[in-house]
């Protein structure tokens, strides 16, 4: 097999599993380095027609589809992923693993272990890293001291294998853990069932070593869609809308103060409201730019955009948050 070619696979062809599917076989279309192998899911009928509509070829077992790839999609639900990502790497294979990366925090430190041991490239899908809005931020100096975040989604049964924390909130964990940069030094959280055997609704505060704060409230029976994060730091405040792709910042400016990269809308009463330029010339799609961004990690030898080690982290919050709200009831 050819080292410096990419001949994926993917496992997983569900809703998610079939939109990286999609996004695959666009960036083979203009990349000669990557090649779409085939698939496979359990479900046989499922993996012929993901196959059929990319064009490649499905696989009847997983052994033989790692018999031809050199890199691996897992899009599989999230406990199965441990047992996968486990005989993924036991095969020398590169690996993408869809969020959460395990089902728990142990598993987790399990798969760091063998990990350790490997020289493969392991990236996990927290897709919201690779938003427009939150990537046209990276030159803003953000410190944050106080977040709140609201992600609301409307019920879909297709979720409900783990909690709303899993499913919804560790986006936006990962997120505070990317920007903020410090460790937790406590966690206060609740949390209901309502249309499931999981939690449903959940609100959770995390406090910094730093002082930063971030109220993190997450819903899968909302009426409407909401995926947004209000960042309050010294002299300004940041709005990122991620469904709507629209980042915002007000910041408090002296008399004549230029705006720099930004574009300055009003600066009445000396507070600047900017709204950051974003690249519209193409269509971001983050799901595409994450596997793009991994694919190179590989091709080049680079670091991962999103380690296993911050996925790990993530989940260990998952788990306390899961803990606090879990122990109130009982």
């Amino acid at each position: 097999m050819d080292s410096k070619k990419i001949n994926v696979g993917i496992t997983g062809c569900g809703h998610l599993g079939s939109i990286h599917a999609k996004n695959l076989c666009e960036i083979c279309r203009t990349d000669d380095r990557i090649s779409f192998i085939g698939v496979y899911d359990i479900d046989a009928e499922r993996s012929k027609n993901t196959s059929r509509e990319c064009n490649v070829k499905s696989f009847a077992s997983f052994e033989d589809l790692c018999s031809e790839i050199n890199t691996l999609i897992i899009a599989t639900p999230t406990l199965t992923h441990f047992e996968i990502a486990k005989k993924t790497l036991d095969k020398n294979i590169h690996v993408f693993i869809e969020k959460p990366v395990t089902s728990t925090y142990s598993e987790a430190q399990r798969l760091l272990e063998l990990s350790q041991k490997s020289k493969c490239k392991i990236q996990v899908g927290h897709v919201e890293r690779f938003n427009q809005a939150l990537m046209t931020l990276s030159n803003y100096n953000l410190s944050p001291r106080f977040i709140e975040s609201h992600r609301l989604s409307q019920f879909n049964p297709r979720g409900t294998d783990v909690s709303v924390i899993q499913d919804l909130m560790i986006h936006d964990i990962d997120i505070v853990q990317y920007l903020v940069k410090s460790k937790i030094n406590s966690i206060e959280a609740n949390g209901v069932a309502i249309i499931s055997d999981k939690i449903d609704i959940a609100n959770a505060r995390l406090t910094f070593e730093n002082g930063c704060v971030a109220n993190l409230t997450a819903s899968r029976i909302s009426l409407k869609k909401m995926r947004k994060m209000r960042i309050f730091q010294k002299n300004s405040y940041v709005s990122i809308d991620f469904l709507n792709n629209k980042p915002e910042v007000f910041r408090l400016i002296n008399k004549g103060e230029s705006s720099g990269m930004y574009i300055p809308v009003s600066d009445e009463k000396g507070i600047l409201y900017e709204q950051p330029n974003l690249d519209s010339s193409n269509e971001h799609n983050p799901i595409r730019e994450e596997l793009k961004t991994f694919f190179e990690s590989i091709l080049s030898n680079n670091k991962v955009k999103v380690s296993l080690e911050e996925a790990a982290e993530a989940v260990r919050i998952s788990d306390e948050i899961i803990k606090k709200i879990s122990n109130q009831s009982s």
